[in-house]
């Protein structure tokens, strides 16, 4: 299964504010069978199978809320997809600050490989015009 990260905290969330509203789906939810990975891949099947490309958010927490109240359920196959959705979801300040590190990291991953690059044509260049014979006054 790789649903997008977004998407399975979004789940999660949902998950953990029902199980702090309702105390019998609360049993259903610490069910030590049944996790967040196998309920993404039912959804992900659930959507796969219905042939639709967009679901209400009601119909997706619904089919969570199935996947938990279910005994015996069929998870299915993994499905390797991207998910995307329109909800927004508050990030921590702990994820901010790595998220951050992330970017400030990978900008400067960009500029360094930009450098390297541009040095390296430099020094092709410089070879190019190095290996340029010039005739000799013994050649003529």
């Amino acid at each position: 299964m790789k649903g997008t990260e977004h998407f399975k905290r979004t789940i999660q969330a949902f998950l953990e504010q029902r199980a702090a509203e309702d105390e019998l789906f609360a049993v259903s939810y610490r069910n030590p069978a049944k996790n967040i990975d196998d309920c993404i891949t039912f959804i992900l099947n659930y959507v796969h199978k219905s042939g639709c490309n967009g679901f209400s958010d009601d119909e997706i927490f619904g089919q969570v809320l199935h996947f938990y109240d279910q005994a015996d359920i069929e998870v299915g196959k993994p499905i390797d997809c991207k998910v995307v959705i329109n909800r927004h979801v508050e990030l921590t300040e702990e994820e901010k600050a790595e998220a951050r590190q992330q970017a400030i990291k990978r900008a400067e991953d960009e500029a360094y490989a930009k450098i390297k690059q541009q040095r390296e044509r430099a020094a092709a260049k410089r070879t190019a015009t190095n290996q340029q014979v010039q005739p000799s006054l013994f050649d003529f």
